[in-house]
């Protein structure tokens, strides 16, 4: 009778059964959520490339027309493999890009957060040079006051507006050592300077606890070509998705993930030195993060040949010998041979600017250069 009673109620609401064996499976679907992270954390990513590719998402400092987004020419309907950066990359490698002997021209990405404005400022000073190319990036972490400081800081300098080469990135992105995020904010400052130069041949990415140890007459954490970083921004390959996608679960991804494209691709797997262009102190044994430099380290820092180091405090006594004797930085930059004004009392010989291919390396500045390609 019992079984006859169940048959009779389900005659009259066939659609219970079926509801709890949804539910029964729909939860078992969604119990395990660990894809969606990953998931929505490349999503984010190609959503804030796409954008700062089309948009640019910055504010540009000075005035004047955008330069034409023309990276890479789409306009070939004779040849369909024209239409992806991966044939324009080996036609680079069949071509000798520096035949002209024409010094390379940089491009930086200085980053810092909350308190590190004027840090910034005293990095970019430190490494600044008419021909090379500047983004400025604070996170999110610091306040809108101080964004609007650094710009104005950036505004204010007749060089940077004569010359037109400082940018500072509007939009603030919260930059953690965890996932992605330090890749993404690399990434979109990139598609900003590719999309607005078209004259530089080598990236730089700087924090505001780097300064250098050498002029720009004469790697960051990492220094990469600017046939590489197009590769990056612009290359179909699925492999760039996989290795974005697989750093998406790595503290401090940013240290592995552009290697990893490097040495998995054939044009670029040969062109990798292991060196990162960074004079570096750790403990003994070795800790997460490095001591920061003083004092007692500058003689170890001149004779490491390496043209930057990390780190250091905020205006540590060490950074004001190295602007003396390595630099040669009494006033608002480091002066290079394009720097031809009076410095008779305390004068600043930058304030004239001269031919900026002109290069005069300091005695104190070219040891280094056994470190650089």
């Amino acid at each position: 009778m019992r079984k006859l009673y169940r048959k009779l109620v389900l005659m009259r609401n066939p659609l219970t059964s079926v509801r709890k064996n949804v539910n029964s499976h729909s939860g078992r679907m969604f119990s395990d959520r660990k894809w969606i992270v990953p998931f929505l954390a490349s999503l984010l990513v190609s959503i804030t490339l796409f954008f700062s590719a089309i948009f640019g998402l910055f504010n540009v400092p000075y005035g004047g027309d955008p330069l034409p987004f023309d990276i890479i020419s789409f306009a070939r309907a004779e040849d369909s493999s024209g239409y992806f950066v991966e044939s324009d990359l080996k036609k680079s490698f069949n071509t000798s890009g520096y035949s002209n002997l024409e010094a390379p021209r940089l491009a930086y990405l200085i980053s810092g957060t909350e308190g590190d404005s004027h840090r910034m400022m005293r990095t970019l000073q430190a490494v600044y040079h008419p021909r090379n190319q500047y983004v400025l990036r604070l996170d999110l972490e610091a306040p809108p006051r101080e964004r609007l400081e650094l710009t104005n800081m950036v505004k204010s300098d007749t060089t940077f507006r004569e010359v037109e080469n400082v940018r500072v990135m509007a939009q603030s992105n919260l930059v953690t050592c965890k996932g992605p995020t330090m890749i993404a904010c690399t990434l979109q400052a990139i598609a900003v300077l590719l999309k607005e130069s078209l004259e530089w041949d080598w990236f730089l990415n700087l924090s505001a606890s780097d300064y250098p140890l050498v002029t720009q007459d004469g790697s960051a954490w990492v220094a990469l070509t600017r046939t590489c970083v197009e590769y990056c921004i612009w290359g179909w390959d699925n492999l760039l998705r996989t290795i974005l996608m697989y750093y998406t679960n790595f503290i401090s991804s940013p240290e592995g993930y552009f290697h990893t494209v490097i040495c998995n691709t054939d044009e670029f797997r040969s062109t990798a030195i292991s060196h990162d262009l960074h004079y570096i102190a750790w403990d003994t044994p070795p800790k997460q993060h490095p001591i920061s430099l003083s004092m007692k380290d500058f003689d170890k820092m001149v004779k490491s040949k390496a043209p930057f180091a990390w780190k250091f405090h905020k205006n540590d006594s060490v950074l004001d010998k190295i602007d003396k004797e390595l630099l040669g930085h009494t006033s608002r930059f480091a002066p290079g041979a394009w720097c031809i004004g009076s410095s008779e009392g305390g004068a600043d010989p930058c304030s004239l600017r001269g031919d900026d291919s002109v290069f005069r390396p300091r005695e104190a500045a070219r040891t280094p250069k056994d470190a650089t390609i």
